[in-house]
This record gives structure tokens, sequence and C-alpha cells, in this order.
């Protein structure tokens, strides 16, 4: 069974995700730490539940969930997976995360892409892959179909959607994307946000007032 502990960095408030399983491997989501005391409060997570990290895995390269990618690739030598329309997108961070303050960010390269209908596993578990672009060109969503959770980035919040103005960005992209695609998921499916709280996929068929 899958276990989900989550913790929230950096000036954005990004929620970053550990997922594990009885067999103490684990995957990192998202890394927003930034800063010494983030990485540490991560890092003493992990090694206080006894846990190995075995992949790093991005929804998608916005700076704020990338932030910790260099320590996390690093300090566990494993590999990032994204998907290949993000790489565009994770290039681009190293221009302008100075910009938000973020001068000490620290650029890492993908090791291997993720598609939609792939499967990533760790331990006894697996998460399915879902491709939902339109808050960035390369979105994509980690569905686990027996707990009945998804960890979804930023394409869906409690009561709103990811914002589109940002390069890549498309609202009308990102609306059909969750019409057919997330909304296709389970009512009573978890959905676990890049910012702020969790939400179902019923909750927000019902009362997200960007998708009425």
């Amino acid at each position: 069974m899958i276990q989900i502990a989550e913790f929230t960095f950096n000036a954005f408030q990004e929620n970053t995700y550990v997922l594990f399983d009885e067999t103490k491997e684990c995957v990192i989501i998202d890394p927003g730490c930034y800063e010494e005391f983030e990485r540490i409060e991560l890092q003493d997570f992990i090694e206080s539940n006894g846990l190995k990290v075995v992949k790093l895995l991005n929804t998608h390269s916005h700076v704020d969930h990338i932030l910790g990618n260099f320590f996390v690739k690093n300090k566990y030598d494993v590999k990032l997976f994204i998907h290949k329309k993000d790489e565009e997108t994770l290039r681009s961070v190293k221009l302008y995360a100075p910009t938000y303050g973020f001068e000490l960010y620290q650029e890492v390269k993908c090791d291997e892409y993720l598609e939609e209908g792939d499967v990533v596993t760790f331990g006894n578990s697996s998460l399915n892959v879902l491709f939902v672009p339109g808050h960035a060109p390369g979105h994509i969503v980690f569905v686990n179909k027996e707990q009945k959770f998804c960890i979804n980035g930023d394409v869906l919040f409690r009561r709103s959607i990811g914002r589109t103005d940002l390069p890549g960005g498309d609202h009308e992209t990102l609306i059909t994307n969750i019409r057919e695609k997330m909304f296709a998921l389970p009512e009573d499916m978890v959905v676990y946000a890049g910012h702020g709280p969790s939400t179902t996929i019923g909750e927000e068929k019902r009362e997200n007032p960007f998708l009425r």
C-alpha cells in the first residue's frame, strides 16, 4: 500500500510528494526544496523512515516544482523522468530563476522520458501516466487506480485550475484535457495538487467555477 508524505516548500508554497510502500522504496515527485532547511527536512524524513529513493519524477518543469531536482538527483543517485515536451521548459529555468530570487538554482538534465500510458514502478507499487498539457506543454499526472489518488501538479486545484499565461500554456487545451482526461477518472479519486489542499474529482466536477 502506498503512503503519501507531503511537504510545502519555497516561496511559491509548492507541494512536494514522497510516495513509498512496505518495501521502503520511494519516488520523489516535484521537489521544490530550495533552502538548506527544506532539503534537510526532506532528507530527514527519508532517513528516519528508512526509505530508498529510486526515482525522481516531475509533473512539469516550472521553477517552483524543480528547485530540488539537483539535490535529489545527486544525493540519491537517481534518474529524472519528465515528458519530452517539457524539456524546453526545464532548460529555460536557468534563464529566469534569478528573477524570482532563486540565484542558486542548479540545472539538471532529464534522463528518461515518460509518455501517456507508461507505468512508473517502485517497490510493489505502480503509477499510471496521463498526459495533460495546458498549464505546461509537457505536463503529466501520476495516477494510482487501486488506491484512487493522483498527483496532478498544477492541472487541477481545489475550486481552481492551473494558470495558462506562462510560455507553453494554453487555456482551451487545459480545459479540454481536464474534462476529457481528469474528469474521466472516478469521482472519489483524491487529487493531490501542486499547491494548496487536496480535493476529489467529484468535488471539482460539481463545484469548480472554471469547469461548469
